[in-house]
């Protein structure tokens, strides 16, 4: 792509700034998209991070007990493998360590403007450029690549009362390290992923813990062990580092099925009900903590403790919501009052409804937000039309549920730049996907995802938008996936040369 200064607009060296290509975010998408960049020669430019370091959701959850449940070989850039994890499912820490490390060795840091929140972007048709603002300053930019992700925004419930709690109030992605929960009396809202990771970090230090869970999930055990000795040594070998990559991805991608075919996940449930019965003797309890829906239905979670830390007698489950907070008491849907010094929200994050939609606008001036009316759709969860120049990472309907992020991440940043390059050879100063490409691909994907566990399963998830459709999961395999990102597609887009225009025909999606 060359770096030209269109008319009308400052040079680089004066603000608004004008670059190639502006990177929303410095999470694991944000890093890797900008290692990508810089492997293909482009140099000119920047990621806006709000924050004042980079790591994403792994620099924002700092909550005792957070890891990741993808294995740590797995859960890794393909070009920038670990050799030398600690745990075979790796820790915050030692992850947030990780993306740095990476960061550090590939020289993207300092690309990075921090404490540059995104404000507003807007799609100039003028100029074919995006008219980027943060808190701090505006650029131009010929593209935009969205690396927000969306396990950092969390959802705070609109409790009565819970402004006027008098106690502390925290997010669990948002843990407040400086109080001190020994001997306090707390309240946990919610029982999702980091919900199971942190009650059995908490469990021994207050004197009473009690959990407020709507609707309880399927968990599963979690095969962890330290990488000591000769496994350490056998896994700084690449060959066998890269052996074990393959037969994990293998593994995932056949359980992946189940997602697809839900009776096959049948013999996982046994597992997981297996799991219950082991850990939990009282039959009221047992009861509380077992789904009625099937598994994979929701995020499946890995636990080995979480069971465990609920039979203590400082615990107490309620099968119940919260409907208010009465001054330092909590009070369930069950009508059940208990009075905390504390309360922790683990009540996850904003995923089909992502603040960045809010603040993106395109061709005709309305936000993505209002352009998507609650329904985010995406062609192959990547650009969208009304939205040139735009790529989103881990966009509408690519959610997996079964694999590593990373693998939706590194294919959707396969596709960028090979747009990228596709506008760099070409000139071309703007391309949009067709309407019809971005439509019919759509129609592909909700067709095959009726059948999915996600839509017939019988819970209510985040896969799940405001109007009851699926914008989330990917109905496919990772192969598939691979495929369908493996090359820009130009033939799908409407593209402007810098002299001409070029209509082309919109080919079989």
């Amino acid at each position: 792509m060359a770096s030209k200064t269109p008319p009308g607009t400052t040079p680089p060296d004066i603000t608004p700034q004008w670059f190639d290509v502006l990177i929303i975010g410095a999470g694991i998408s944000g890093i890797g998209a900008a290692i990508r960049l810089r492997e293909q020669g482009i140099d000119n430019f920047a990621v806006l991070e709000k924050a004042d370091s980079l790591g994403g959701t792994w620099r924002d959850n700092t909550y005792p007990g957070c890891a990741c449940d993808v294995p740590s070989a797995l859960y890794s850039y393909s070009f920038a493998q670990k050799p030398d994890w600690s745990r075979f499912f790796a820790g915050q820490a030692e992850i947030l360590d990780y993306v740095q490390d990476t960061a550090r060795r590939h020289d993207v840091a300092r690309f990075i403007r921090f404490g540059e929140p995104l404000e507003e972007a807007v799609w100039d048709e003028d100029g074919n450029c995006w008219v980027v603002r943060t808190s701090q300053h505006t650029y131009r930019a010929r593209a935009v690549m969205a690396c927000t992700g969306y396990l950092h925004e969390p959802i705070i419930p609109d409790l009565p009362g819970l402004q006027a709690f008098p106690g502390t109030v925290f997010h669990s992605s948002q843990w407040d390290h400086t109080h001190d929960l020994r001997g306090k009396r707390v309240a946990v809202i919610g029982t999702g992923a980091s919900a199971i990771q942190f009650v059995p970090a908490i469990q021994p230090q207050v004197s009473e813990l009690n959990i407020y869970q709507r609707t309880p999930q399927w968990i599963l055990p979690k095969p962890d062990t330290a990488l000591d000795g000769v496994a350490a040594g056998l896994l700084r070998l690449p060959g066998v580092r890269q052996m074990l990559r393959g037969m994990l991805y293998s593994g995932f991608e056949t359980f992946g099925i189940g997602f697809r075919k839900p009776a096959l996940l049948r013999q996982v449930e046994r597992l997981a009900r297996a799991h219950i019965r082991l850990a939990i003797k009282d039959p009221v309890l047992r009861e509380k903590v077992t789904p009625d829906y099937t598994l994979g239905c929701k995020r499946m979670l890995l636990s080995n403790d979480y069971y465990p830390a609920l039979t203590q007698p400082n615990v107490a489950v309620f099968a119940s919501g919260v409907r208010e907070i009465r001054g330092n008491v909590v009070v369930a849907d069950d009508g059940s009052e208990r009075e905390v010094d504390t309360i922790i929200l683990g009540t996850g994050f904003h995923v089909t409804d992502q603040p960045i939609a809010h603040r993106v606008r395109g061709v005709s001036g309305d936000t993505l937000a209002a352009t998507w009316a609650g329904s985010p759709q995406a062609y192959r969860g990547t650009t969208i039309h009304g939205f040139p120049n735009l790529f989103l990472v881990l966009g509408p309907n690519l959610a997996i549920g079964h694999n590593s992020a990373f693998i939706v991440i590194e294919s959707q940043i396969r596709y960028a730049m090979s747009a990228l390059r596709a506008m760099r050879d070409k000139d071309i100063a703007r391309l949009e996907v067709h309407e019809t490409a971005q439509r019919d691909y759509n129609v592909r994907v909700q067709k095959a995802l009726q059948g999915t566990v996600w839509n017939t399963g019988g819970c209510s998830s985040y896969y799940i938008d405001a109007n009851g459709l699926n914008s989330t999961g990917f109905p496919w395999s990772t192969l598939t996936m691979q495929r369908l990102l493996a090359e820009f597609d130009t033939v799908n887009y409407h593209t402007v040369a810098a002299t001409q225009e070029v209509h082309a025909d919109v080919a079989t999606v």
